[in-house]
């Protein structure tokens, strides 16, 4: 590594040092080492391919590389060769000697490890994938080509040239006006405009000089990890919009800086920290970065996984030493937030948008997305959204795509739609407090005032499938229940509110519905949303209210039919054996826990009631589907 850099000019003359010095002729083999692709071995794999090409004396012809996540997280672990781009997915530590002697020295594809999808068409390069190629990864760009802990990967891709262009050479008021004109909006659930915050915080009175720079990274949304991948995959994107940041609003003063991260993400704590200590070493935090004189540092804050922590005085009090509760906003965060300073909380994912907006310039981002934002920075949605791609739907994983795709393009186009040949039902968007939109919403632009409008909300990017066999009244009691232990008890109306919401839902479920709950649940859902102190208890309803909007007639028919049409809730169904399609194989009498199931082999079984328990295991197992729910 080289030593500190003194100036802008000793970066850009180490960058192109960089350059001049790196094998470009090599093959280089990626493999992803992101948290899913670990836990199903990529470490293993990452060793298995530098000892077998340094056994076989290649190790100046080819390149092995650990990368963040590539976001196809269901395939992997992924293996990507470079230049040809040659996608092998689910690789083993068995097939690394056949990867090196048929692909890498023989130039042959391995077809059993491509990528088939459901029509059986095998795909070679990874670009020409479905679920990469109708997507714009720029966030994502580099997840699946830098090394995370190597500063000089992140160098030689540009990196640290947007800071380059700005410590010492723009005014900081000119940066947050750059800022605000792009249209940026925080991708952490609000959507404010990230500018507006910036320029706000500068103005805020302070005397010593000290406003404080903040990432929020403590992303408790479940079954999202957008924010997690790309600390994990690319952590000197947002160290250096926050290097950027800190000279918008803090120069000439002592900006100091925070990153807030949930404890249960330790890859990405500890690649954060390598980041942060290369990033010491070579002078881009510390005193004077590159003469410009700001004094800038960041320090890591692990929190204790509590999900209203991702609030933000909420986050602030944690830092604090305090229990993680939300206060009042008499006075905004810009102005007195954290130990009563001005400061700035903006998420992971806007933070690493900052360095691209500086280095391609407003005209290029303003030309993504949604609205027009040249008068006002609340009048559109620019730039791409990351995406967690989960549940019912054939291809999971990262997506990143321009502000205003359609949810069908999201979920037929990149996902694949539904698996089994069922149907789709809906799709949950914004986490555990986002609502829940039907089949005709499918063409719905996915931007921040659209999904509001819609009765949901972009949240910081979870999406939720849900099949026909997905019962929403359900799903309303789940994220309920979630949303009532994850509260901090301070407001009454969020903390009391939501248990009986959860206890009303529950006795729907259980098949013991009355007459005027669902007027209930809408009443006791306005009290909590106008009554809760933070966005928690503002939005925790969302899941209720669309899915009350949207499928209301399920609601009806568990209330007063005592009947659950997707066979989830146990207390309303019942399973029947179908005499004419029962072949009488008696796997599901075997597999049946109470011993319900009877019946002579190669005849019709029946189920015993009384017994029953309704697990459903036996209409898993029958493979002639002859188990139905009445």
């Amino acid at each position: 590594m080289a030593k500190a850099f003194a100036n802008s000019a000793d970066l850009k003359a180490y960058r192109q040092q960089l350059l001049k010095t790196r094998r470009t002729e090599t093959k280089t083999i990626s493999i992803c080492a992101g948290t899913g692709c670990c836990a199903s071995g990529a470490l293993k794999l990452v060793d298995g391919f530098h000892r077998a090409v340094r056994e076989r004396g290649l190790e100046r012809e080819v390149t092995v590389r650990q990368t963040g996540c590539h976001g196809f997280c269901e395939r992997g672990p992924l293996v990507v060769l470079h230049p040809e781009l040659t996608l092998y997915q689910r690789v083993k530590g068995a097939d690394i000697a056949e990867i090196i002697e048929r692909t890498i020295q023989g130039g042959e594809v391995v077809e059993r490890l491509l990528y088939q999808d459901a029509a059986g068409h095998r795909f070679v390069r990874e670009d020409e994938l479905p679920f990469y190629k109708n997507q714009m990864r720029l966030i994502l760009a580099q997840n699946g080509h830098i090394d995370p802990t190597s500063i000089d990967d992140y160098l030689a891709v540009g990196g640290y040239q947007a800071l380059a262009k700005v410590l010492g050479k723009s005014k900081p008021e000119k940066v947050c006006e750059t800022i605000r004109k792009s249209g940026l909006r925080g991708r952490g659930g609000g959507g404010f405009p990230a500018g507006v915050k910036w320029e706000s915080c500068r103005a805020a009175p302070c005397p010593d000089g000290v406003r404080y720079i903040i990432c929020n990274a403590d992303e408790g949304d479940p079954g999202a990890f957008m924010d997690r991948s790309i600390m994990e995959g690319n952590p000197h994107s947002v160290i250096e919009g926050m290097i950027i940041g800190a000279w918008a609003i803090g120069f000439p003063g002592r900006p100091q800086g925070y990153v807030y991260i949930r404890n249960e993400y330790p890859l990405a704590v500890e690649r954060l920290g390598i980041a942060l200590e290369q990033a010491r070493r070579l002078g881009l935090l510390g005193k004077n970065i590159l003469g410009s004189g700001l004094d800038f540092d960041i320090k890591i804050n692990k929190g204790g996984g509590a999900f209203v922590c991702g609030e933000s005085t909420a986050l602030m009090a944690s830092i604090e030493g305090f229990v993680g509760e939300p206060r009042a906003k008499h006075i905004h965060t810009v102005e007195s937030g954290l130990w009563d300073k001005p400061t700035n909380l903006n998420n992971v994912e806007t933070w690493a948008n900052v360095p691209l907006i500086i280095d391609k310039g407003v005209k290029w981002y303003t030309g993504i997305g949604t609205g027009d934002v040249s008068r006002d920075p609340w009048g559109g949605s620019k730039g791409t959204k990351i995406f967690a791609l989960v549940g019912k739907v054939q291809n999971t994983g990262l997506v990143e795509v321009p502000m205003g795709t359609s949810l069908r393009r999201i979920i037929y186009d990149i996902g694949g739609g539904i698996p089994g040949g069922k149907k789709f039902k809906a799709v949950q968007t914004g986490g555990p407090s986002g609502g829940c939109l039907p089949a005709d919403k499918l063409d719905l632009p996915v931007d921040f005032d659209a999904l509001t409008a819609a009765g949901s909300m972009m949240g910081s990017g979870g999406m939720i499938v849900m099949d026909e066999s997905t019962c929403m009244v359900d799903v309303a009691r789940y994220f309920t229940h979630f949303l009532a232990d994850e509260s901090c008890g301070k407001c009454v109306s969020c903390r009391e509110g939501l248990r009986q919401l959860g206890r009303i839902l529950d006795r729907i479920c259980a098949g013991e519905g009355r007459p005027g709950d669902l007027e209930l649940l809408e009443s006791l859902g306005r009290t909590i949303r106008s009554a809760s102190l933070c966005a928690l208890g503002q939005t925790a309803t969302n899941p209720l209210d669309s899915t009350l909007r949207y499928f209301r007639e399920e609601y009806r028919e568990h209330v007063e039919d005592k009947k659950c049409r997707a066979g989830v809730c146990r207390a309303l169904i019942s399973f029947r054996i179908l005499a004419d399609k029962c072949t009488g194989c008696m796997i599901c009498a075997k597999k049946c826990p109470e011993q319900a199931i009877s019946g002579e082999k190669k005849k019709p079984h029946v189920i015993d009631q009384s017994k029953c328990i309704r697990c459903g295991i036996c209409r898993d197992v029958c493979k002639f589907d002859a188990v139905v729910v009445e």
